[in-house]
């Protein structure tokens, strides 16, 4: 099947293909309204060397920088990622999605902070507020094990939250869902019901009516009868004691005589 045969089913049935179509326009409505879109806010976050291990450095931490520093970032990523510290966070008024985690392609201990949600402000306040956590989460860390303030690494904002923006790769792969599935339902309904006119339009073997199994008018035996009698004058077709037809009887030419020709043809 061709392109134009396709186009010729589309066009005979377009009493089923335009409701199809219509219900597929329906649901990506409905898919637009129902999924809603997503805002997200990040911030950059990098962890210092303490100012002990800055005095060499004239106490700028930009200057000391230690492989330690990229394994710290990695436990207070897991640690911030915790179901304690969801719990904590939602408790202090956060909300949305969040996850940290260390900065791609970092060539040192810089993480990304973000939280997702439907709600622009919303999302804003929360990096705001998951940022200065992150922040009270490291030092809390540090002070669990008893390292003194002097020794303790410490965060830089590197880039605040941001203002949320859409993220609509989401929202648009479901639209993308919902148009192929639709479209693809129509086209089976279309060529589902050509199908079967073609299979109701297709000629069949006729069957067999009464008047094919009449017998002839004439019942004698020899040329030009309609069935062959028996020796006793019976009829062959039909059982002695019952009357029945004999499924085994064939129904044979009636050849008419060469006199009722000649008896038909004009003088």
């Amino acid at each position: 099947m061709d392109l134009a045969e396709i186009w010729r089913v589309m066009r005979r049935r377009w009493y089923v293909l335009l409701p199809g179509l219509l219900l597929t326009a329906a649901l990506i409505t409905g898919v637009y309204l129902l999924v809603p879109v997503e805002y997200r806010s990040q911030s950059t976050v990098t962890l210092l060397n303490s100012k002990k291990a800055t005095v060499a450095f004239d106490g700028n931490p930009f200057l000391s920088t230690q492989a330690s520093l990229t394994g710290m970032a990695d436990g207070l990523a897991r640690n911030l990622n915790s179901d304690d510290s969801k719990a904590d966070l939602k408790a202090q008024g956060l909300t949305g999605v969040y996850e940290a985690k260390i900065a791609d392609n970092a060539q040192g201990p810089f993480m990304w902070l973000s939280v997702t949600g439907t709600d622009p402000a919303a999302v804003l306040q929360s990096d705001k507020l998951f940022t200065a956590y992150a922040e009270k989460r490291l030092l809390e860390f540090q002070a669990q094990q008893s390292v003194t303030p002097e020794a303790m690494i410490r965060m830089a904002t590197i880039v605040p939250p941001q203002k949320p923006e859409a993220q609509t790769k989401t929202r648009l792969q479901y639209l993308v869902m919902a148009a192929a599935l639709g479209f693809v339902l129509s086209l089976v309904a279309t060529f589902f019901v050509e199908a079967r006119r073609r299979k109701a339009d297709k000629p069949g073997r006729r069957k067999p009516v009464a008047s094919d199994l009449e017998p002839s008018e004439d019942h004698g035996s020899g040329p030009g009868t309609g069935f062959d009698h028996g020796s006793d004058g019976s009829d062959d077709r039909f059982d002695d004691h019952t009357g029945a037809a004999d499924p085994t009887a064939t129904m044979a030419l009636k050849v008419l005589p060469s006199s009722a020709f000649r008896s038909k043809a004009p003088k």
